[in-house]
């Protein structure tokens, strides 16, 4: 053998033209992929960068009633059986008295009643939510604080039970106030029951709403 395997003259003519030729045409071709690869990286990280920028979604608590009223049927159905069950008396009174065409006094004062007790159960229930050591609200001044004043209006509505409509309105105010601490106060409720306590509170409010509109638009007439 004359020469080493490796020498130029071990190899073909047609292969000692081609080489030069493809490894210039390598050589030359290596800055532009280099740009090319460094072009495409640095849009790629622009890219990135603009999808960090993006605004994030608001958090969950700063909108409340959106997002719980779509668990409403993940709740227990005792509960809710008995719940929108609890809205009898509230619709009751305003139908009859809407089919009748006539206002009975005996009726707007149950439902009134009726308003009251709500109000306060709705208190108790705040105070015994916070009772419990893993409750995640804390019995401290605030939340037993704000769990009596719906039972203080309550008992005011009773007062001015002889008189319906700061009687009504006094229920009404204390549905109002039961359901802000609950929704606000109290987000570390169950998402179905805020739902659940934000229609019945509306419901409960129209009813009211209702008896008093009557009252004034119906002739009088009792029982008894």
């Amino acid at each position: 053998m004359t020469g080493s395997p490796f020498s130029s003259s071990f190899f073909p003519d047609d292969f000692r033209r081609l080489q030069p030729h493809g490894f210039t045409s390598v050589t030359q071709k290596t800055p532009r992929l280099n740009a090319l690869i460094t072009s495409q990286h640095f849009h790629s990280s622009v890219a990135r960068l603009k999808k960090r920028n993006q605004p994030e979604p608001p958090p969950r608590e700063l909108d409340l009633l959106r997002y719980d009223i779509k668990g409403l049927w993940e709740g227990p159905k005792p509960a809710l059986c008995l719940g929108f069950a609890g809205l009898i008396p509230f619709v009751s009174p305003p139908l009859i008295m809407a089919t009748t065409e006539t206002f009975y006094p005996e009726l707007a004062h149950a439902q009134l009643a009726y308003g009251a007790a709500i109000v306060s159960f709705l208190g108790g229930a705040r105070w015994g939510f916070a009772l419990p050591d893993s409750s995640p609200a804390k019995p401290d001044w605030i939340n037993l604080a704000n769990s009596v004043v719906p039972p203080l209006l309550a008992w005011a509505a009773m007062l001015l039970s002889d008189s319906l409509v700061p009687a009504a309105m006094m229920v009404i105010i204390g549905l109002g106030v039961s359901l802000h601490y609950d929704l606000s106060l109290l987000p570390t409720y169950p998402s179905w029951f805020k739902a659940q306590r934000s229609i019945l509170t509306v419901t409960a409010f129209f009813s009211l709403l209702g008896t008093l509109l009557m009252s004034g638009s119906f002739p009088e007439k009792y029982f008894f």
